[in-house]
């Protein structure tokens, strides 16, 4: 695995602040949650990667470069 630089993750941590909600749109993993799930962002890691309670339990990574999710809209 490489890990992006620097300012990539720095740009993540700003994009993704902790509280962010998300969809999962793609994880290529046999224990991801099911497409659709939504989760609630709890930091950044070095490597890029977002740390996320999801909202069926799971606590498993998004791997920047690899996995997709997108921002929800903040409810008003």
């Amino acid at each position: 695995m490489r890990f992006p630089k620097k300012e990539i993750v720095e740009s993540i941590r700003r994009e993704y602040p902790e509280g962010t909600r998300i969809e999962l749109l793609e994880m290529d993993d046999f224990q991801a949650p099911p497409i659709g799930t939504h989760g609630t962002v709890k930091g950044v890691d070095d490597t890029g990667s977002l740390l996320v309670r999801w909202d069926n339990g799971s606590r498993l990574n998004v791997i920047y470069g690899e996995d997709r999710v997108r921002k929800l809209e903040e409810e008003s």
